[in-house]
């Protein structure tokens, strides 16, 4: 077995290094070595999520702390919402992916273990061990650096030819709305409303509108949010800054509610607006990192409204057709994808991230 290279890989290269919350450094480090069965790509650019910014927070849901166990691998590479060009690949690789040197490629977030009880009955996205690129060092590392590996059990996918690179990196949070609108459960009668507008929010107000529901509502706090939702097919788009959304949405639905509520906004205050704007027996989707606990009266769930409460993780079997609706256009990011930065500039990319005002989605270029 054998691994085909090109000529042109350096041996070192910049890589932005995560030691502990509050600490990261762009460095040189090695350009990561392969195997026969793993992939070596060029990254041609890797967004920034709002749990990487979370992270370099010191978030519990990733250090530990607040009762959660420590899942960060430390020192490691950040960055999961990437894309890349092919310059090294193993035999065994190239015959189980069918990718060869050039090819364009995504992978998913998440690298299973393919051994655990999740894997084994096919649902890797929940896998106990759980390794994301851009939390666990050497494991994991991520593609916030000019190289990135691809593991032996990565779950790869090839661009097209002729799909536009420059929206590439929005394949990933993408896939991750797909998920949570196809965990609601969409029906052509729902009134459906999607908390927070940020590039999840965005992607999800269009899968939603595939669905064809009765109407979709969306929230945030920042007005140029809002409007680019309406751009981008909301029916309604409200403010819960400036009115009373829940008061709304019952106004509309003859004082029942919304059919579905998807939870995006990564804020509490979204949790129990979402309780009191749904109907009863409704389906309320939960898509969020959060920086802290939410606090609610539960029987609001149970007693009085016996809702079905799903969590959405990740983004299983959305790969495909995150791509297919990128490269025929039926969903746009152009807009989305507000600022490209180079790598160096990756603190300035974090506070626009976390500031929010003059950002969407912030994308890296080694």
């Amino acid at each position: 077995m054998e691994v085909e290279r090109t000529s042109d890989i350096p041996r070192k290269m910049k890589a932005v290094v995560a030691y502990k919350p509050g600490d990261y450094r762009l460095e040189e480090v090695d350009v990561p070595a392969i195997n026969e069965d793993e992939v070596l790509l060029r990254v041609g650019g890797c967004g920034i999520c709002a749990g990487d910014v979370k992270g370099y927070h010191g978030a519990p849901s990733f250090w530990g702390g607040d009762g959660q166990p420590a899942w960060i691998i430390a020192p490691f590479i950040p960055g999961h919402e990437f894309y890349g060009q092919v310059v090294a690949i193993g035999d065994q690789a190239r015959e189980k992916y069918g990718l060869n040197l050039g090819d364009w490629v995504v992978s998913e977030q998440i690298i299973p273990c393919g051994k655990c009880r999740f894997c084994l009955e096919g649902s890797y996205w929940m896998c106990e061990v759980h390794h994301i690129y851009g939390f666990q060092g050497k494991v994991a590392d991520g593609a916030f650096a000019e190289y990135v590996k691809l593991p032996s059990t990565a779950r790869n996918y090839r661009l097209p030819d002729g799909f536009p690179l420059e929206v590439a990196p929005y394949v990933e949070p993408l896939a991750c709305a797909i998920h949570a609108v196809e965990r609601a459960d969409i029906q052509f009668y729902d009134v459906v409303v999607i908390a927070g507008m940020g590039a999840l929010g965005l992607g999800m107000l269009q899968a939603a509108k595939l669905k064809n529901p009765q109407m979709v509502i969306v929230l945030d706090v920042r007005d140029q949010r809002l409007e680019l939702a309406r751009k981008l097919g909301a029916d309604l788009a409200l403010n819960p800054a400036k009115e009373d959304v829940v008061k709304k949405i019952k106004e509309l639905t003859d004082g029942y509610g919304c059919d579905v509520y998807i939870q995006a906004s990564g804020h509490p205050n979204g949790v129990i607006q979402g309780l009191q704007a749904i109907r009863k027996m409704g389906r309320y989707v939960e898509f969020s990192v959060y920086n802290e606990p939410t606090t609610v009266d539960w029987s609001i769930i149970g007693d009085r409204k016996e809702l079905d409460l799903r969590g959405a993780h990740l983004s299983p079997k959305a790969y495909p057709s995150a791509i297919r609706f990128l490269n025929s256009g039926e969903i746009k990011a152009d807009e989305i994808i507000t600022n490209r930065l180079p790598l160096d500039n990756f603190m300035e990319g974090f506070k626009l991230v976390e500031k929010g005002e003059e950002s969407i989605k912030v994308v890296l270029i080694p």
